[in-house]
């Protein structure tokens, strides 16, 4: 059993979940808006955060960043409608778990909410792999598109080296994947590879994660506590979104990877490690850099080398792969026996533009075996929204609207680069852009 928070302002549908979630056996606290929650936050220790995105008072992300100031570092689940799937992606790069649409399903909804108890249920922001069998290992799907191909070449190249590497791309393209990878293919392939993610964690956990505490150096601080570059000792240390670090753990983390020693918070021993860093971010931390919020020091110490993980939408031939791919991961996880696709479906699949990424796809290809009740996925187990995406897209002048302005856009910012001599920011004023938003740009186009 498991105590979950519910905030959710509709009234008849939060009666509707918190009804089921104790069918399940699970304890429920209901919240209607930001305030409540807050209330619930302040006195109680949850499992699980289920947020409404849209609430009279704020938002959904709101309720998730007062949990990590209160050091709850639950999993947290952002149901929001399909029209607001983008928003979605936005709070997980904010530290959420998983996002579910509504009209929530109840199948669907169990699936979701007891993958992320049972994330819950190992340490609290760390995840450790053990040397994987073959049978084991988790499995990257490289893809045969030039991008995909490009990007298993980088994998290759640098993961027998002992290079720090920032891992970027947008938020569900596989990131974590990419660094599983690097540490498989390494030379420290059988130490430990540990996870962590940076944005799900508070500024005072920040440090105890990463370096450790001892007891009593800060309130509920009731025992020791090993942190994740001791436990990782040896092996590979993922950071995930690393650009949320507070400024003062950035120093701290730039000593540790310098200096190869590490000081657990209220300690005044010091530790010796020997930790290969891989660190991702969604954003250009160049930009970060110039805007004063990310130590340059301790950029250039990551970047010895840089992976783009690139969007699905530029990876449109890698589509059929991936999904044949996913659908077996579903079909051996849900006990189902899914072979095939209507060609409806396909045609969704293939023509919408998955702003969440391969992450989106996998959930949605795990909803639609869910639904089947044979050996074809059909379309009433895809979202409706997603039938109605592609009639609305087929009805736009053009066959292909949206390559047609992306081309026009990497024309543009390629001329302007080069009549301002590649002067960043000087090119940014001029497309009225910003400068995060340019590189961002550049690096999707290929723009060197």
């Amino acid at each position: 059993m498991a105590h979950i928070l519910l905030v959710e302002d509709d009234f008849t549908f939060s009666k509707t979940l918190e009804g089921f979630l104790k069918k399940h056996g699970h304890q429920v606290d209901v919240s209607i808006n930001l305030k409540s929650a807050a209330e619930f936050i302040g006195k109680n220790k949850y499992e699980l955060l289920l947020l409404d995105y849209r609430l009279p008072d704020g938002t959904g992300l709101d309720v998730l960043a007062i949990a990590r100031e209160n050091n709850i570092p639950c999993p947290a689940i952002v149901m929001t409608s399909f029209n607001d799937v983008r928003t979605a992606v936005s709070a997980m790069r904010s530290g959420a778990f998983d996002y579910i649409t509504k009209p929530v399903n109840p199948d669907e909804f169990l699936l979701v909410v007891n993958e992320a108890l049972k994330r819950q249920q190992q340490p609290v922001a760390a995840q450790e792999t053990k040397v994987p069998s073959k049978s084991t290992q988790p499995k990257f799907i490289a893809g045969q598109s030039d991008s995909s191909q490009k990007l298993q070449g980088h994998i290759n190249l640098v993961a027998p080296t002992d290079m720090s590497v920032i891992i970027q791309g947008e938020s569900g393209t596989g990131k974590e994947y990419a660094a599983r990878s690097i540490h498989i293919q390494s030379k420290r392939s059988g130490k430990p590879f540990m996870a962590i993610d940076c944005g799900a964690l508070s500024k005072e956990l920040s440090a105890s994660e990463l370096f450790g505490h001892e007891k009593g150096s800060f309130t509920g601080a009731h025992t020791d506590k090993r942190g994740v570059f001791e436990a990782a000792n040896g092996g590979t240390l993922f950071l995930d979104e690393v650009g949320n670090l507070s400024y003062e753990v950035q120093v701290k983390l730039l000593r540790a990877i310098q200096e190869r020693i590490i000081q657990p918070v209220g300690s005044n021993k010091q530790i010796k490690v020997d930790v290969r860093i891989l660190a991702a971010t969604n954003d250009d931390l160049k930009t970060s850099v110039s805007n004063g919020k990310f130590r340059e020091d301790l950029y250039h110490r990551l970047n010895e080398f840089k992976i783009f993980v690139p969007p699905l939408r530029e990876r449109s031939s890698d589509l059929r792969e991936f999904v044949k791919h996913f659908i077996s991961e579903a079909n051996y996880d849900l006990h189902r026996n899914v072979s095939k696709l209507a060609p409806e479906v396909w045609q969704v699949i293939e023509t919408y533009d998955w702003p969440g990424n391969l992450r989106e796809l996998k959930n949605v290809i795990r909803r639609m075996v869910l639904l089947s009740t044979d050996e074809t996925a059909t379309r009433d187990t895809m979202p409706d929204e997603m039938f109605m995406s592609i009639n609305e897209s087929q009805s736009a002048p053009g066959k292909d609207l949206k390559a047609l302005q992306e081309n026009t856009e990497k024309a543009l910012i390629t001329k302007t680069l080069e009549e301002v001599k590649f002067n960043k920011s000087k090119a940014a004023r001029i497309l009225n852009i910003d400068r995060k938003t340019l590189y961002s740009k550049m690096e999707r186009y290929g723009i060197d």
